[in-house]
């Protein structure tokens, strides 16, 4: 019995998507493990705290669970802080009520389904006019049925539609643009997230140099914006799905006002680094950087140099550089020959 148990568990946790399924510029997932490997060689003080105050997918999160006792998780985009809540939260949800849900989701046919925000904005340009139909019509019924829901429950069921649609949407893996093409009508099937049982993690969604201020960590991963890329600009069609507040759009790409601008993504950006570092309160800091800064692409060219983050590094404190080439994901046609990702490990002075 047990045995047939255990094998029900492992055939859902394989329907189900893990928290790195999904596309996402500078994700880490494939470097988490070399991460974490680097931080146990180098670092021999007994650690207990860590936080991850850009943390993009979560990924770096999710390698981090295995070796401490509290995690700080930050990043100001709403989409992502819903998938954390999603993943990481100890909170009440239920599997089997949550499988019934997305199987009447899962019913809806869309030649049936009248048009609604996302289908008359997005359709037959980021998705499949009837897929964004049925993504539309899913996210009404999501918010209609909220108050049946726990707050676990509810983040699960946007995460799980967020990484559903990202695997088909008419992208290069980014809202910025679509691709001009007829786009073909996709299988569309609802799956769940597979979340974590942990109650280590505690979760912010601020502007990481004001979290600074208030945090105390053993380490701090640092992985921030380093180009003019706005993230809240190439994932706008999530944060519009998560908040949704059917905003008015703009220009081709369909994007909201702006909201969330990184500092990060401008000429100041060494500034606002620096300030981040000066306030930090830890004994360790841990920084990727990747050498896009040699791109020929503007868009992809850094913000603050590798001379630059070593100086204001290495003020705070004794600084290694390690390097990792490994292929990235690429959103665009830029490219970049022997890429290379760079994490500094800074021993903070006392």
């Amino acid at each position: 019995m047990q045995n047939q148990t255990t094998l029900f568990k492992l055939a859902q946790q394989q329907n189900t998507f893990k928290i790195e399924s999904r596309r996402y510029i500078g994700s880490k997932a494939k470097l988490s493990d070399w991460i974490m490997y680097l931080i146990n060689k180098e670092i021999k003080d007994n650690l207990h705290v860590f936080a991850d105050i850009f943390a993009g997918t979560g990924s770096v999160t999710k390698a981090s669970l295995k070796y401490f006792d509290k995690i700080i998780v930050n990043d100001f985009l709403y989409s992502n802080n819903v998938i954390y809540k999603a993943f990481f939260e100890n909170t009440e949800w239920d599997r089997l009520k949550l499988n019934e849900i997305i199987d009447k989701f899962n019913s809806f046919e869309t030649d049936f389904l009248p048009d609604n925000y996302f289908s008359i904005n997005f359709g037959g340009k980021f998705y499949h006019h009837n897929t964004a139909k049925k993504i539309g019509h899913i996210r009404n019924e999501i918010e209609n049925i909220k108050q049946e829901l726990t707050e676990k429950e509810y983040n699960i069921l946007l995460s799980s539609l967020i990484y559903t649609i990202d695997k088909i949407a008419n992208t290069v893996g980014h809202f910025d643009a679509y691709r001009k093409r007829n786009i073909p009508e996709p299988s569309f099937k609802l799956k769940l997230i597979e979340p974590f049982k942990t109650n280590k993690v505690n979760i912010f969604r601020e502007d990481a140099n004001q979290l600074a201020k208030k945090i105390k960590a053993d380490i701090v991963y640092i992985d921030p914006p380093y180009n003019s890329r706005q993230y809240s600009r190439f994932y706008h069609l999530y944060e519009t799905l998560v908040k949704w507040d059917k905003p008015k759009l703009y220009g081709v790409a369909l994007k909201p006002q702006p909201e969330n601008v990184s500092e990060y993504c401008k000429t100041n950006a060494k500034y606002v680094f620096k300030d981040l570092i000066e306030n930090l309160n830890t004994k360790y800091l841990v920084v990727s950087y990747n050498n896009t800064y040699n791109s020929k692409s503007n868009s992809s060219k850094n913000k603050i140099t590798l001379e630059q983050i070593e100086n204001i590094l290495k003020k705070k404190g004794k600084t290694k550089i390690f390097e990792n080439s490994y292929r990235f994901f690429n959103a665009g046609n830029t490219q970049f020959n022997n890429h290379k990702e760079l994490l500094f490990i800074t021993q903070v002075n006392e």
